[in-house]
């Protein structure tokens, strides 16, 4: 699939602005703080419902003015369609002018996947990034896995407020087996689907990661792994009902997928505490393109590829791996330069001034 055309309106430090795209390699380029990745986060928005770096839809809005509006036009194989977003007091989304009801209405229509330098932070930072990366990767695919997240973050927090009220007002600690019952439900399905997308990531991953390092002195071997406190509904109650006393004193639930992680190894350690930066990099480039393959895998198209600035972020021989492996699919990088592109495809270069594209 690909991209076929980009239409911004008071987005962010755009007043009007259309882009036309080619369907292989796309460029934008730059000085700092143009818009070249507002651009890339408007596509974003009309894949997923949300952006990758705004915490608050308002800051989508440029300033002085009460509403946005972007149009993400696209093609597929077999079809042609459109996603419309307008923000104003809430965000409303559009596909093919139809009004969608959902946030998982809209997700799946454009696959795209998306490269930053901040995805180290996968790595380097805490699990609750990298169960975001796998959440999000799989929401992406099956948008009824959203609400068996929103179904779990609701039963949590009711759960964690009956916690507070046990401790503070003495309140039978019998009614929890209805949490706990829905808990270890919802913990069984998502572990199941988490899982699952591990496993094909890793199917991936090895042999990606082995054709980047395949030629350095000392060969890396990359390994993936899932660490939850259960792997069925009778485990997860098991573990839940155990756990029981210490999350009354503690006031919070202990046990669930919500505590679940996903370990990178590199040469059999944990990455995120004995690898290198470079090591790191090359971990983050290996389970992107992994994910990029098992995506393309299960859409039977190829998704389109958001690079902001990660191009910088390569070596010679790493830009070289990742440029072979997405030829067959619609790229868009923003970079401050503009790159030099050896590869035998349709290119188009636009050059973004004064927040201007030309």
């Amino acid at each position: 699939m690909y991209i076929d055309k980009v239409y911004l309106e008071n987005f962010r430090n755009y007043d009007n602005q259309e882009i036309k795209f080619c369907d292989n390699i796309n460029v934008i380029y730059g000085d700092n703080a143009m818009g070249k990745t507002n651009i890339i986060e408007s596509i974003y928005l009309c894949s997923m419902g949300k952006s990758f770096r705004a915490k608050k839809d308002n800051d989508l809005i440029k300033f002085d003015k009460d509403n946005c509006k972007i149009q993400v036009d696209f093609q597929k194989k077999d079809r042609t369609g459109n996603i419309t977003c307008k923000i104003d007091k809430q965000k409303t989304f559009f596909v093919n002018g139809v009004k969608q009801n959902k946030l998982s209405d809209i997700i799946g229509k454009i696959n795209c996947i998306i490269f930053t330098p901040n995805d180290i932070s996968i790595i380097q930072d805490g699990p609750d990034n990298r169960r975001k990366f796998i959440d999000m990767m799989i929401s992406g695919l099956r948008p009824n896995y959203i609400q068996l997240l929103n179904d779990y973050k609701n039963v949590i927090e009711q759960r964690n407020n009956y916690l507070k009220q046990i401790q503070n007002e003495g309140k039978p600690s019998e009614i929890l087996d209805i949490w706990d019952e829905q808990l270890s439900t919802l913990c069984s399905k998502i572990y199941e689907y988490r899982n699952s997308y591990v496993e094909k990531l890793k199917s991936k991953i090895e042999d990606i990661h082995s054709m980047i390092t395949g030629n350095s002195k000392e060969p890396e071997i990359i390994k993936l792994k899932y660490i939850s406190t259960g792997d069925t509904k009778e485990k997860y109650l098991n573990n839940i009902i155990k756990s029981r006393d210490i999350d009354i004193v503690r006031g919070y639930t202990n046990v669930g997928i919500h505590r679940d992680d996903i370990i990178i190894y590199i040469n059999h350690k944990p990455a995120s505490r004995f690898g290198s930066q470079g090591q790191q990099r090359t971990a983050i480039l290996s389970l992107k393109m992994a994910e990029l393959q098992v995506v393309s895998d299960e859409i039977g198209d190829s998704p389109v590829l958001l690079l902001d600035d990660f191009m910088s972020e390569l070596d010679e021989k790493r830009r070289k791996v990742l440029l072979e492996k997405i030829k067959e699919n619609q790229v868009i990088i923003t970079c401050t330069d503009k790159i030099e592109l050896k590869e035998d495809k349709n290119k188009k270069f636009f050059f973004v001034e004064n927040r201007k594209i030309g």
